[in-house]
């Protein structure tokens, strides 16, 4: 039974960090817009953009040695991390107006300034350490890194860490102090409800199950109250799908030509949190390892100082697992009915690709908590079994597709948004850097959804991100502009680092 339809400008379908930050750009450029909002859970950001569900780090690309590849001459490839440190300044850069304007205060809630390290052992890994240094901090976006292969420097720096180890071969790490700790989970909270004052409708425990065009061109869903059982119909002239991994489903109800051949591949995951203050208070520094062989790059293994509710924690992993489950609220059903015949083929070609892969995710489920104790020895040699307590992180859906470089069934590690060719419906796909590039990435769906409306808005995202259209990494004043405004706004002190 039908109970009620109501038509709006705009629907954002989950209540998480890329609903929030689409909601609040469109605010701030079209204020007389209606904004609605649909959650399938009690609270907002309760999936991946939860602060325990992996969104943390603030992905700058100062630590992640994925984001920086050996080639085969040996030189070390740095433009993704140049791409996604630019993407992060971004953010920085939108969150510092929103401060500025009073849209939103105490940014210190959801933004610390904390050192990015990464670490590794080695000879091999520590040549390629060095050059990776070397390419990095020679770029004005990662001046004041620092490099260090004497031991008594590293126990300076990570001494929880160097406590209790035999160096019995060659270990070093890199450092730099204008990393940051971001609590997504906090941010979204405080987008959302800054939103609701500016009178957007957010319902929760609303499901989407369905949506289709209308002959005028919009989008009608079906909402079921998933309290009352009751069914709803609303329309709007734009939605976007941002409901992590269950955006795939929703995607795949739209029909649209642009969703055709794609799926997903679901990884969970677990972290090490450490519950003794004292070994907490020993380090403060977000340490990012290497990944094992045959790992997904979401699975690097990192020693992470956060703040949650405003308290220090400390977490180790991510564990990687299989779960065919696409949310963590999710059904176990979710991967076989996101098969469907026009992915079919990119699905299985996919799986034959991906056998070691699953069956590292498989063996990565089965581990007891001793096993990976041995694995955080491996980071804090003195570890105790009883000072970590093993909590189950989100799920990520990695992309698949058929792509030119890669074949069929190619497995994309990133975040990817599909829209239609109208600009009317977008979804936002894919996991990590995700949150940290927001701002960049729901910049781009305005770009590909509101053409027609870019000029108009174009003087006021250059108020509110003064990089844009800008190329940050060739232009060193700029920088310096951006980093100590952004540092002042978001009290990031440890930001100020002189650029040459």
């Amino acid at each position: 039974m039908i109970n009620r339809q109501t038509k709006t400008d705009v629907i954002l379908i989950g209540a998480g960090i890329m609903s929030a930050t689409l909601g609040t750009i469109l605010k701030e450029l079209a204020p007389d817009w209606e904004i609605t909002v649909f959650e399938k859970l009690a609270n907002a950001g309760e999936e991946s953009s939860n602060e325990w569900n992996n969104a943390g780090t603030g992905h700058a690309a100062l630590c992640e040695l994925n984001y920086t590849v050996e080639k085969p001459d040996g030189s070390i490839d740095i433009s993704k991390a140049i791409k996604i440190n630019e993407q992060f300044q971004v953010s920085k850069q939108f969150w510092a107006y929103l401060v500025n304007n009073n849209l939103i205060r105490n940014p210190q809630d959801f933004i610390m300034p904390l050192p990015h390290m990464s670490m590794v052992q080695g000879d091999k890994n520590v040549a390629f350490l060095k050059k990776r240094f070397e390419a990095l901090s020679s770029n004005p976006l990662f001046q004041g890194m620092e490099f260090s292969d004497d031991p008594v420097k590293l126990h300076e720096w990570i001494p929880l860490i160097m406590e209790g180890r035999t160096v019995n071969e060659p270990m070093a790490a890199t450092k730099i102090d204008s990393g940051t700790d971001v609590n997504f989970g906090a941010l979204t909270r405080i987008l959302l409800d800054h939103l609701t004052k500016r009178n957007v409708k957010i319902h929760y425990r609303q499901s989407v199950e369905d949506l289709k065009r209308t002959r005028d061109g919009a989008w009608e869903l079906k909402v079921r109250n998933l309290q009352s059982g009751s069914v709803e119909r609303h329309t709007a002239n734009f939605v976007f799908i941002g409901g992590g991994g269950g955006s795939l489903h929703l995607l795949q109800k739209s029909r649209i030509p642009e969703g055709k051949g794609i799926g997903g591949f679901p990884v969970s995951g677990l972290f090490m949190v450490c519950n003794n203050p004292e070994i907490i208070e020993q380090h403060h520094a977000k340490v990012y390892g290497k990944a094992p062989v045959g790992a997904p790059p979401m699975s690097v293994p990192h020693l992470d100082t956060r703040y949650i509710d405003n308290k220090k924690t400390l977490l180790f992993g991510p564990f990687a697992g299989f779960s065919p489950k696409f949310l963590k609220t999710g059904s176990m059903f979710d991967l076989i009915t996101s098969v469907k015949p026009h992915n079919l083929v990119t699905m299985l070609a996919a799986g034959a690709k991906n056998v070691p892969l699953t069956r590292y995710l498989i063996q990565q489920v089965m581990l007891s908590k001793e096993k990976r104790m041995r694995d955080l020895r491996d980071f804090v040699p003195n570890a105790k079994s009883e000072d970590w307590d093993l909590v189950v992180a989100g799920q990520r859906v990695q992309v698949i597709k058929d792509t030119s470089h890669g074949g069929k069934g190619t497995l994309q590690f990133g975040t990817e948004v599909i829209n239609a060719a109208d600009g009317s419906i977008a979804a936002l796909l894919g996991a990590s850097p995700g949150a940290s590039t927001a701002v960049h990435v729901m910049l781009k769906v305005i770009e590909q959804c509101f053409p027609q409306h870019l000029k108009e808005w174009e003087p006021k995202i250059k108020l509110m991100i003064p990089s844009y259209g800008q190329s940050l990494a060739g232009n060193p004043e700029l920088i310096r502009e951006i980093q100590a405004a952004t540092a002042k706004s978001l009290g990031l002190h440890n930001e100020l680092q002189p650029v040459m």
